[in-house]
């Protein structure tokens, strides 16, 4: 073989190389997608963790919320009834919120005004309602993630829960490295 073709060779060898390393890198790179761990049952945080996954899923981000403890509340469907259940989770259900339409806020909450006030000045402004919000999310095909141990503790079933097409069921460590894999996180 010539030289200067052996040549030749030998440097394309090496940019092939180089090649492979950055298709490597980009393939363990992040995914572009938004995981969010809500804890909060606060209408307040419930409202902002809407409108965070709306405008990152509007952008094409991936999206999921992985729901826990308070928030669960927010997935709670007032219209469903409530399945047969043991004394605390009875307790539980009695003194938390059903639904996302009756959660508090985290401040000013003045005895139910402060929700009623929120939701008027939401009116006025043309912000979405949370149940517009919810509806979509589900258009968006976000995907919401319901903690099974949280679910299991305050002894909330499935029966009870919205109606959701993108609504899975699972624990912290699926959603931990499902989000290890996302390019943003967030806990509310």
């Amino acid at each position: 073989m010539n030289q200067k073709l052996e040549k030749e060779v030998e440097e394309l060898k090496g940019e092939i190389e180089t090649l492979k390393g950055r298709l490597s890198e980009l393939e363990s790179a992040n995914q572009d997608q938004l995981s969010m761990a809500v804890i909060s049952g606060d209408m307040d945080k419930i409202l902002a963790t809407m409108v965070i996954a709306l405008a990152a899923a509007a952008m094409d981000t991936k999206v999921k919320m992985f729901f826990s403890f308070w928030a669960l509340s927010a997935l709670r469907d007032p219209n469903k009834g409530t399945p047969p259940k043991t004394f605390m989770p009875k307790m539980f259900g009695a003194m938390l919120p059903k639904g996302k339409n009756r959660l508090k806020l985290s401040k000013l909450n003045m005895a139910g005004m402060g929700p009623k006030m929120i939701r008027s000045l939401m009116k006025k402004q043309g912000v979405l309602s949370l149940d517009e919000m919810f509806q979509q999310a589900e258009e968006l095909e976000i995907e919401i993630i319901v903690c099974e141990m949280s679910m299991n503790l305050m002894g909330f079933k499935k029966e009870e829960l919205i109606d959701y097409p993108y609504l899975n069921f699972a624990g912290a460590a699926t959603f931990v490295s499902e989000a290890g894999a996302s390019s943003s996180q967030l806990l509310i």
